[in-house]
C-alpha cells in the first residue's frame, strides 16, 4: 500500500520515564507514581516502570498493595506540570515531521502520514521523540486508527507494529474481545456470558442479538469493533478535554453523613473553579464514591441547563451523592465535571 497511513504513537511508560530521565539515578529500578507517593497512605498506582510491572504492580492498584509486591521500589508523587511540559515537547517534535498530528492524551497521538514506507517513518518518529526528550516510544502502523492504536500494543515496548486488513483476521480473530480498543473487563466478561469469548466470535455475532443486550447503539458497535472497522483520518484538532474532576484518597474512613455531603460539596467547588478556568459549561455532573475495603461506584446526572455556577454544580453533586447506598465507610470521593462534546467537523 502506498499513500495515507495511521500511525499511532505511545511513549513507553511516560510517567516514569520522565522521572527516570530527570532522576537519571532511577534508571533500572522499580519506579511507582501515585498520590503523594507514600505507600503508607491510601492512594492508587498512577503508572509504573517497567522494573516494577514485572512483579505485578498495575496502574490502579492501592500504593500499599504495590509496596507489599515490591518492598524495594521507589515511590514518588505525580507531577502533572513536568508531565504536561515534557508532553508539548513531544508534540511539538511530531508536528516538526511535517505530518498531522491528533493528539488525544499527554502521552499519545495519531500521526496521518504519507509514505510508500511506514516502517522507515515509524523508526524516525521514534528517533524523532528520543532526541527531542531522551523518552522511547512505541508505534503502531495501520489503516485506520483503531488498527493503530492496537497495533502499538504489540510494539510495546520501543518497538514497530504493522495491523491492517490484510492481517487483522491472522493476528486478531483468536484473541479475547477485551483485546479491542473500546472493549473494557466488563464488557468483555458480559459478551463471554453470552459465549461470545473471542474477536472472531463477535465479529459474527448477530448484531440484533447484541443490541438486545448492550443497546441499539453499542451493540453493533462492538461488532463492527470486531471487524476492524475505524476512521482513517487524522485531524489536527487541538486535543479537548472532555471533563474536569477532582478527587480525595482518605487516610481514615468516612463515616458520617454530613462529613461525606462536606466533602462532595468541597470538590464540587474546585471542580466548579476547573470549569471556569476551561471557559466551557459543564452539562453533566458525576459522583464517584470508594467504599472500604475497594469498591468503586460513580453516579450521574444531566444538568438542566448547561452551567458554569458553583452553586449549580454543588448543588448536582449533592443530588447524586444521595443516590449512593448510606451507611458505608468511605475510602475516597470524587466529582467530576463533563463538557458538551465539541460539535463534528
Amino acid at each position: 500500500m502506498t499513500g495515507g497511513w495511521v500511525l499511532h504513537v505511545d511513549l513507553d511508560q511516560f510517567l516514569a520515564a520522565v522521572e527516570q530521565a530527570r532522576h537519571p539515578e532511577l534508571r533500572g529500578k522499580p519506579v511507582v507514581i501515585g498520590g503523594n507517593g507514600d505507600p503508607t497512605e491510601r492512594a492508587v498506582v498512577a503508572t509504573a516502570s517497567y522494573e516494577a510491572r514485572e512483579f505485578g504492580i498495575q496502574s490502579g492498584m492501592p500504593l500499599r498493595t504495590a509496596a507489599k509486591r515490591c518492598p524495594e521500589a521507589i515511590f514518588l508523587p505525580s507531577d502533572a506540570p513536568a508531565y504536561e511540559e515534557v508532553s508539548e515537547r513531544v508534540m511539538a517534535a511530531l508536528r516538526g515531521l511535517d505530518v498531522v498530528v491528533e493528539v488525544i492524551g499527554w502521552d499519545e497521538a495519531f500521526l496521518g502520514v504519507r509514505t510508500g514506507d511506514p516502517e522507515a517513518f515509524a523508526a524516525l518518529v521514534r528517533d524523532t521523540v528520543r532526541e527531542a526528550t531522551g523518552l522511547s516510544c512505541s508505534v503502531g502502523i495501520g489503516d485506520n486508527k483503531l488498527r493503530a492504536k492496537i497495533a502499538t500494543g504489540f510494539a510495546k515496548p520501543a518497538g514497530i507494529y504493522r495491523l491492517t486488513r490484510d492481517n487483522w483476521v491472522e493476528v486478531m480473530a483468536d484473541r479475547p474481545t477485551d483485546a479491542l480498543w473500546g472493549i473494557g473487563g466488563k464488557t468483555s466478561r458480559k459478551l463471554a456470558e453470552m459465549g461470545v469469548g473471542t474477536v472472531a466470535q463477535l465479529a459474527r455475532s448477530s448484531p440484533e442479538t447484541l443490541a438486545a443486550r448492550f443497546g441499539p447503539r453499542m451493540g453493533p458497535w462492538y461488532r463492527t469493533l470486531a471487524l476492524g472497522a475505524g476512521d482513517p483520518e487524522v485531524t489536527a484538532t487541538p486535543w479537548i478535554a472532555r471533563s474536569r474532576s477532582r478527587e480525595t484518597t482518605f487516610q481514615r474512613n468516612l463515616t458520617e453523613p454530613g462529613q461525606i455531603s462536606e466533602q462532595v460539596a468541597a470538590l464540587a467547588r474546585r471542580v466548579t473553579q476547573d470549569v471556569l478556568d476551561e471557559g466551557r459549561p459543564a452539562v453533566r455532573v458525576a459522583v464517584k464514591v470508594r467504599f472500604a475495603p475497594f469498591i468503586t461506584q460513580t453516579r450521574s446526572m444531566t444538568l438542566p441547563e448547561p452551567t458554569t455556577s458553583a452553586g449549580d454544580i454543588e448543588r448536582a453533586a449533592l443530588t447524586v451523592l444521595e443516590k449512593f447506598e448510606s451507611g458505608r465507610p468511605v475510602r475516597l470521593l470524587g466529582v467530576r465535571a463533563e463538557f458538551e462534546p465539541p460539535p463534528e467537523d
